[in-house]
């Protein structure tokens, strides 16, 4: 069970960042442009940036549910919250691929 949380967290870092990337250019070209699309682009990405961020917080810091997360989670639902994680990161790199080209 031990991988499954350690993927899960990775893929949420990794999330958190790439969310952090990708707030700062569509807040920036919001800015800069005033349109409607780069607004919703970074409100999209600030929400799911507090969601990641606080999942993260979740599995690593906070005293009580680290603990139960590392312990009391069978196994089945770490693959399944693994699987969501990984997904959603892959979905950011071509969000990010796509924004940066």
């Amino acid at each position: 069970m031990g991988l499954w949380i350690d993927v899960a967290r990775v893929a949420t870092g990794l999330n958190v960042l790439l969310l952090g990337g990708l707030s700062y250019v569509w807040m920036r070209n919001y800015w800069q442009f005033r349109s409607k699309h780069t607004l919703g682009l970074s409100v999209f990405a600030l929400l799911l940036l507090g969601e990641n961020a606080l999942a993260l917080y979740f599995y690593l810091v906070h005293r009580i549910l680290s603990a139960w997360f590392a312990t009391a989670v069978p196994s089945i639902a770490w693959k399944a919250m693994m699987t969501l994680h990984v997904l959603e990161f892959a979905a950011l790199v071509f969000l990010a691929w796509v924004t940066w080209d």
